[in-house]
């Protein structure tokens, strides 16, 4: 055989490999051209129909998960959003997840979906929001007096009328003088069981409206009494002036935005904050427990509520909730938060 020819040889087996995908189209076109069309749109629809049923089947199973909720965890609260926007906005997500409330769903029984935070954090603020769902609301109020820790960043030479960098400034001082030396020597000031007078922009209420709320509207308002609080532990981490960082511990009711407006007057100065982050409230910290919004499901909420609930003593556990039948339930939403300190400034909104 010459070195050009090639011998073309087929094997029956690979011929019937590759015409096969040949005769199983021609066999769906003949089948499809056999079939009337009514018998086809029928089809459709029942495949449609099928597809409904198994969404619903899913989203059921999803609010059944969602209404079995129940325990304490943390997310990731970023600046912007007060605490209760915050709040309302993984409320929805979890919500539209589970596909709820709908129209169908409108004529049957209701079953409330609690949702709750554990300590106002400032809207200029970011870090750790303590979050209870189900029966973990109750646990709540436990978050108020427990620890909090948090790293400020104050700016000397200035005060404002909020006390941090989102109000007016009304009062400017030099600051060159101050040294690392003049901060150090002050902290100890502020540290242990002191008195301490709530800045006037706060949750704190006068005749049930918010100090701050009245302040925005132009109202003549009276500081409250100083109170006590506690400080566990103050320490400087840097300073650059007119820059100094702070990391602060310390118990419930307690404001950085009056500690570092204290410490600025402290040194013949002035001084505001100018970023705020929350990095442990209670057991939770910012780095291992805080979920970020794209965590916000009901899986990864479930998962966290399982990994957190080891952060508690055993008489605060709680115990799995019997899941509902959530195929004859609707969800009302209903959502507590507690500001500090207890008793004077605990709201409960439903919606």
């Amino acid at each position: 055989m010459a070195a050009s020819e090639v011998p073309a040889v087929v094997s029956s087996s690979s011929l019937k490999t590759d015409t096969s995908p040949v005769l199983e189209t021609a066999g769906r076109v003949a089948a499809m051209a056999a079939t009337p069309p009514a018998t086809a749109a029928a089809a459709a629809v029942a495949a449609a129909a099928r597809t409904g049923s198994e969404a619903r089947v899913s989203k059921a199973a999803l609010a059944t998960k969602l209404l079995s909720l129940s325990g304490v965890f943390a997310v990731h609260k970023p600046k912007g959003p007060t605490s209760a926007e915050l709040l309302n906005r993984l409320k929805e997500k979890l919500l539209a997840e589970a596909g709820m409330p709908s129209p169908e769903w409108s004529k049957r029984k209701k079953q409330t979906l609690k949702i709750g935070h554990g300590g106002t954090l400032d809207s200029a603020a970011r870090g750790v929001l303590v979050v209870g769902i189900g029966r973990g609301t109750k646990m709540l109020t436990s978050m108020l007096s427990g620890s909090k820790r948090y790293i400020a960043i104050g700016e000397l030479g200035k005060a404002t009328d909020t006390l941090d960098s989102t109000g007016k400034v009304t009062e400017e001082k030099p600051y060159d003088k101050i040294t690392q030396e003049d901060i150090e020597g002050i902290l100890q000031k502020f540290t242990g069981n002191i008195m301490q007078v709530p800045p006037l922009y706060s949750a704190l209420k006068k005749d049930g409206q918010r100090l701050s709320t009245l302040m925005k509207r132009g109202e003549v308002v009276e500081a409250k009494p100083a109170r006590p609080v506690t400080v566990y532990s103050i320490s400087l981490q840097k300073f650059q002036p007119p820059f100094f960082t702070l990391d602060v511990e310390c118990g419930g009711g307690f404001y950085i935005r009056s500690l570092v407006s204290d410490i600025g007057k402290e040194l013949s100065s002035c001084a505001n904050v100018l970023e705020l982050t929350r990095t442990k409230q209670g057991p939770f910290t910012l780095e291992e427990h805080a979920l970020p919004e794209d965590k916000w499901t009901i899986d990864d909420i479930a998962q966290s509520l399982e990994h957190c609930s080891s952060l508690f003593p055993a008489e605060l556990a709680l115990k799995k909730s019997k899941p509902e039948k959530s195929n004859e339930q609707v969800l009302s939403c209903e959502y507590i938060t507690l500001n500090e300190p207890k008793g004077e400034d605990d709201v409960i909104k439903t919606c």
